[in-house]
């Protein structure tokens, strides 16, 4: 059998979404089972062999760190190997301590989960599938103390297709983001991410 690398989105809010949960997502890949990031609304199943993290000391490090006890696992930042699965975790430029992004591989296929980030990460480049960054929409956003930010959308667009980005979800959506979708307004290029959907990759 052909195997299949499914990913769904368990939420794609940027932190304190006025709509969304916590941007998250669960990996499943024959009978593993891998959660990143996501937080209290956007929790995975109860069954997980790890759960992922992009920043160790994000605000939601508490509940994370209880939502994973109750699963038996501990939220890390790392990269992990399983059979033909490869997941590498990779820094990205966003603040002002580590902050990482992962690039996974399985079936001959790649996707990225990297839901924030001020420059985007050159090691996404040629990826099958990319969540990324749509905190804002047309303009970034600069943390105070020039430590970094959120790239917007429009930039976003445009460096993963200067990537040969096959296929780009945005799924860490923030509030200028919100209000350009009220607005009608859609970006240049890829796709609204969907809470609950599955995206599957096949050898």
């Amino acid at each position: 059998m052909t195997a299949r690398l499914r990913l769904t989105l368990l939420g794609v809010g940027a932190m304190n979404s006025p709509r969304f949960a916590p941007a998250g997502l669960l990996l499943r890949y024959g009978k593993l089972r891998i959660a990143f990031d996501g937080g209290p609304g956007a929790e995975p199943p109860e069954r997980l062999d790890a759960w992922l993290v992009t920043d160790e000391r994000a605000e939601l490090r508490s509940a994370l760190r209880r939502l994973a006890a109750e699963r038996d696992v501990e939220p890390h930042a790392e990269g992990l190997a399983r059979g033909d699965l490869r997941i590498t975790c990779l820094p990205v430029v966003h603040t002002s301590h580590p902050a990482y992004g992962y690039r996974i591989a399985a079936a001959g296929q790649v996707a990225v989960w990297a839901p924030e980030f001020w420059e985007f990460p050159a090691w996404a480049s040629d990826a099958d599938l990319m969540f990324a960054e749509a905190a804002s929409w047309e303009r970034p956003i600069r943390f105070r103390g020039g430590v970094g930010g959120h790239a917007d959308v429009h930039q976003v667009a445009e460096q993963a297709a200067r990537h040969g980005v096959r296929r780009l979800v945005y799924a860490h959506i923030g509030r200028p983001t919100l209000r350009a979708m009220d607005a009608g307004l859609a970006p240049d290029a890829g796709e609204w991410g969907v809470e609950g959907r599955t995206y599957t990759l096949t050898g």
